[in-house]
């Protein structure tokens, strides 16, 4: 079992990270809010689980080992497997997720893709007794601050900065063309990575986007 990994960021995606460990470029997948704290370039630590399948072996990486263990409690629930298991937690940190399962909180659940007010019952009876708030926590935990389309689009956003830290911007400049660019164009929030890059650099080119 790999249980983490430390290494060398050398690739950002939408939804997974290459880790350079000694040499060897190890592909995890993670939520946007794990990998909204990588940078290309920079050593990263993360706490992972392995899951094996008969044609298979998949990395999925997490912010914390508290994250990672919740994922593995989560998806041993019937009918949970690790894409949705991921999708939760992309949407709820660990301990809101507690916190629903805690209050039977089924409307929380099915801010989630793919989880219906069915499948939100019977998660939250699945898991009655198996997570637990932390000590710090409380039972009345505020919902997520973060839609999942918030999260990803954060995490859109990053990888347009780095891209065009790539093409020569300082990330000072690079957060600003991209600012100026959303502002002029409001209806890019969301949009994808190659979408927001394209608007950002026409932007330059017609003085929408200024360098500073």
């Amino acid at each position: 079992m790999i249980s983490q990994l430390r290494g060398t960021v050398t690739t950002l995606n939408l939804n997974s990270v290459v880790l350079d460990v000694g040499g060897v470029g190890y592909l995890v997948n993670a939520v946007p809010r794990t990998l909204g704290e990588l940078t290309v370039g920079q050593e990263a630590t993360l706490p992972t689980s392995l899951v094996v399948r008969e044609d298979s072996m998949t990395l999925y990486g997490f912010t914390s080992a508290r994250d990672r263990d919740v994922f593995d409690i989560i998806t041993s629930v019937s009918g949970i497997g690790p894409k949705l298991g991921l999708a939760i937690l992309a949407v709820h940190s660990a301990e809101e997720l507690a916190a629903a399962v805690q209050n039977e909180d089924t409307k929380a659940l099915t801010r989630v893709s793919g989880v219906g007010p069915k499948s939100a019952s019977r998660i939250i009876l699945e898991l009655k007794g198996k997570l637990t708030l932390s000590a710090d926590a409380t039972a009345t935990a505020a919902p997520a601050a973060q839609t999942e389309a918030e999260a990803l689009a954060q995490a859109a956003e990053a990888q347009v900065v780095e891209g065009l830290t790539g093409l020569g911007w300082t990330e000072k400049e690079a957060k600003k063309v991209l600012a100026a660019t959303l502002k002029a164009q409001p209806e890019l929030a969301g949009a994808s990575v190659p979408e927001l890059l394209r608007a950002a650099l026409r932007g330059v080119v017609a003085g929408t986007g200024v360098r500073s």
